[in-house]
């Protein structure tokens, strides 16, 4: 060993820590925060339809988001121009699926759906993650993490169902179940992807790029929207729901889970999607004053013990970053 390498190592071995915590323990504390940020979209939504139409919410949602973006990461979108130009189906492939797809198909779903299905469609994700990252990526998967995936899937039955199993027997789908399926599955396409399509593009650029290409992708449906009639409300509320969306759903959310997702692999941190009817609930007893039951807590002590028997493997062997 060259006396050059020694530092290289100390810093390298520097960087895998984040205030004090291994990127693993940082990435497990991340796990349980992912959740509340992209339940407070769901949320929001079921608040606004009648002030915003769904595309245009999500367009201006990810063009202010990437206004966020743009001051932190326009300097290396220059540095890696031609990186980001060879990799441009990529960026609208994902783009379409993140923003588009994920943004405006819940929002559409959300008027003719209830909290009930939406949160028993979105717990179908997690499986189908895992089922294409084996099928077609070969991500190894254990009996420990199948152990797990199926202790978190009974806590999700529990919570869906309200702990009444006939409710699942007599569960009508409307309209917006579909569009929630769609959505759940553009979900799973894009985690996959995002995991393994090779980029050339740091991190936090790959996702001002792929935002690019998810607005370009909304633009002609959005104007398409407003010729239709459907504009949004130009009042303070309009701009404030879109900075929050902007902030906390968008930047923040999908920040924590590209970093949670490249430290544990696309399948463990797939099972964050388990948390969602859990966090759902908890959010709406605090903030829009619906009760929280027992069957709540019941799928809490199945869902949690879930997760962390599905994601010890990744502390052994990690999956490595896209290169």
């Amino acid at each position: 060993m060259t006396a050059d390498d020694s530092p290289r190592k100390t810093a390298a071995a520097q960087e895998k820590r984040w205030l004090g915590l291994s990127e693993h323990q940082l990435a497990m504390i991340l796990l349980f925060i992912a959740p509340a940020l992209f339940c407070s979209n769901m949320l929001t939504a079921r608040l606004v339809h009648d002030i915003f139409p769904p595309v245009a919410l999500a367009f201006w949602r990810w063009t202010l988001a990437l206004g966020l973006l743009l001051p932190f990461t326009a300097a290396t979108l220059w540095q890696y121009r031609y990186a980001a130009l060879k990799e441009w189906r990529d960026l609208l492939v994902l783009g379409a699926l993140g923003m588009g797809a994920c943004g405006a198909f819940v929002y559409i779903g959300a008027d003719t759906t209830s909290a009930t299905n939406i949160g028993l469609i979105y717990s179908v994700s997690p499986i189908l993650i895992v089922i294409l990252a084996r099928v077609f990526y070969n991500e190894p998967l254990s009996l420990l993490q199948s152990a797990g995936v199926l202790l978190s899937l009974a806590g999700v039955v529990a919570i869906v169902c309200r702990g009444n199993v006939e409710v699942l027997m007599t569960l009508s789908f409307a309209v917006g179940d579909f569009w929630t399926v769609g959505a759940m599955a553009a979900w799973a396409v894009y985690c996959i992807l995002l995991q393994h399509r090779r980029s050339d593009l740091p991190m936090m650029a790959r996702f001002s790029a792929i935002v690019i290409g998810g607005i370009l992708v909304l633009l002609p449906f959005t104007v398409a929207e407003g010729l239709s009639g459907e504009l949004p409300a130009l009042e303070p509320r309009s701009f404030l729901i879109v900075a929050f969306l902007a902030i906390v759903p968008s930047f923040g959310a999908y920040q924590v889970y590209g970093l949670v997702q490249r430290i544990l692999g696309a399948g463990p941190t797939s099972l964050l999607m388990y948390l969602f009817p859990l966090y759902n609930g908890v959010l709406a007893y605090l903030l829009l004053g619906e009760e929280l039951r027992s069957y709540h807590l019941i799928g809490a002590a199945l869902v949690l013990p879930g997760i962390y028997l599905a994601t010890r493997k990744a502390a052994a062997k990690k999956t490595p970053p896209p290169e």
